[in-house]
């Protein structure tokens, strides 16, 4: 009787059949470990490892794609590959899907709606299982190749009231109300609000800021904002042309840490006693803003967690489930240090 024909491979190319005979066991139990699929125990997943990484086994995701009809791929669109936000969401994404099989394809949108779209766009075409993308502010041409394209998509960093959208996040309003209401209570009259980059998220934290402050009694506050790219340096010469116009300013909130710690060091440069002579804060808490000296107030964002649980509920949509909570609202926390 004529045995089964072999399965064609590229020439040199390492098989499945060749790991599992390497590691003594099935390929079923080969494809649970690559797939991420399946329960494999941690001696024989070490063992099938192993033989893999012996061999030179490489996975071949297209003929899983075809044979599955998924292509264990997840579009992820970020702002920024170089801001420590979008860094620690990724490697918390990562952490979850990375397990199950899946992989990233990671496009940065340089905080241009345009470039959001025509990057979804292509990564469309890669036909990937689901879609992760920052925040709720997208062009409708955006949303409308999203429900087209029927993969389900969930919004990070923000929270999205809309009916029939996923989102992990916290209130960046709120997170901006929580800066101005301790400059009120630490007595603060002369305030001002300073930003970069003027993202929707920075938008909606000077919002918060000034709402919270006019509440207040204070008025709204003097603000400073520039289109330009954020960074320490944007932060010393924003607070430059801040003390320049208004020198009588005594606190100052910065829409990121970046800005923050640029208006510090400037300040220390400057000889200006913080907070005795003015006080600032920024967002996010940036790992070097409790090390500053004189320690930076600062509203801390749970970006890591936004990535995991993100790809949490990403997972669960791409299984046909309904996730526990459309619109999960992780919070935030205000470490008040010593610059206020």
């Amino acid at each position: 009787m004529a045995g089964r024909k072999p399965r064609a491979t590229a020439p040199g190319r390492v098989t499945m059949e060749e790991v599992a005979a390497q590691a003594g066991t099935s390929m079923i139990s080969v494809s649970r470990v690559f797939k991420g699929t399946g329960r494999v125990s941690a001696e024989l997943r070490a063992r099938i490892e192993e033989a893999a990484a012996k061999l030179g086994y490489v996975p071949d995701r297209a003929a899983s794609a075809l044979a599955s009809a998924r292509s264990m791929n997840v579009a992820v669109l970020i702002p920024s590959i170089t801001n420590t936000v979008f860094v620690e969401m990724l490697a918390g994404i990562d952490e979850v899907l990375s397990p199950r099989g899946y992989q990233m394809i990671t496009a940065t949108t340089f905080y241009a709606p345009a470039d959001e779209l025509r990057l979804l766009r292509g990564l469309l075409a890669f036909r990937p299982d689901g879609v992760l993308l920052t925040g709720i502010d997208h062009l409708p041409e955006t949303l409308k190749l999203l429900s087209s394209a029927t993969v389900p998509a969930v919004h990070m960093m923000e929270l999205n009231n809309q009916p029939g959208s996923y989102s992990v996040g916290f209130s960046q309003e709120a997170g901006g109300a929580a800066i101005a209401r301790h400059f009120v209570e630490r007595g603060y009259r002369k305030i001002g609000f300073v930003a970069a980059q003027l993202d929707p998220r920075t938008l909606a934290r000077g919002l918060g800021f000034r709402r919270a402050l006019e509440e207040a009694g204070r008025g709204a506050p003097r603000a400073l904002m520039v289109p330009d790219r954020s960074s320490i340096a944007q932060g010393a010469a924003l607070l430059d042309r801040m003390l320049e116009e208004h020198p009588d300013t005594d606190a100052l909130f910065f829409c990121n840490d970046d800005l923050a710690l640029g208006a510090l060091f400037r300040c220390l440069r400057r000889g200006i006693a913080v907070p005795e002579q003015l006080a600032l804060a920024g967002f996010n808490d940036l790992p070097a803003s409790a090390w500053a000296t004189p320690a930076l107030s600062t509203v801390a964002t749970p970006r890591y967690q936004v990535g995991r649980d993100s790809a949490a509920m990403l997972l669960e949509l791409m299984a046909g489930r309904e996730p526990e909570m459309a619109r999960k609202d992780l919070g935030f926390t205000l470490h008040v240090r010593e610059t206020s």
